[in-house]
């Protein structure tokens, strides 16, 4: 079971349905079980149930999650897959001793492999989407995946099974995310 984690300000709001509801589509079409809980209500049971973990976008101004940091040191001691998505990235990162940082971008962006690596290298060079209000430092524990040429796209631990990336894979590269499912069968 896939743990599908929805960072938005409120369970259920309006982003939901832009930045969690993709995600789940595109985990349901590649025929593996998950389940949606907004990242408050997950309990140390649902995270030990999970086969592996993706951390959903929210929308520009929603932020909050960046409060409830300590909420998420599970990543560092569970050992599961975990894919964190925009936000998602902003929370590996803080877990990790990496720092968020300021960062606005809105649009398509051209991102470029810089490390081998099953989830992201399939192709060399991709267009991205970006929406976003910071983005993040690598942490020292983490590699650096992909990149534009504004900055960082993609990181991976070193030792572990735990990505993020800055972009939104599920507007136009759903096939990071089927690479990532794929790795957990």
């Amino acid at each position: 079971m896939i743990l599908i984690i929805d960072l938005c300000r409120k369970p259920d709001s309006l982003s939901k349905t832009e930045f969690v509801n993709p995600v789940a589509e595109i985990v349901d079409s590649c025929g593996v079980i998950f389940k949606i809980m907004h990242y408050k209500e997950i309990s140390c049971e649902d995270i030990n149930k999970a086969d592996g973990a993706i951390l959903c976008g929210t929308a520009l101004k929603d932020n909050e999650f960046l409060n409830d940091i300590k909420l998420f040191d599970w990543i560092k001691t569970i050992n599961i897959p975990v894919m964190g998505v925009c936000a998602g990235i902003q929370v590996i990162s803080g877990v990790f001793g990496g720092k968020v940082v300021k960062d606005k971008k809105i649009g398509m962006t051209k991102v470029s492999c810089v490390a081998d690596d099953p989830v992201i290298s399939k192709k060399e060079e991709f267009e991205a989407y970006e929406l976003h209000n910071y983005s993040v430092t690598v942490p020292d524990c983490f590699i650096e995946i992909a990149r534009s040429d504004d900055g960082i796209q993609a990181i991976k631990h070193k030792e572990k099974s735990v990505y993020g990336v800055v972009f939104h894979p599920e507007v136009r590269n759903e096939w990071v995310l089927k690479n990532f499912i794929i790795s957990l069968i």
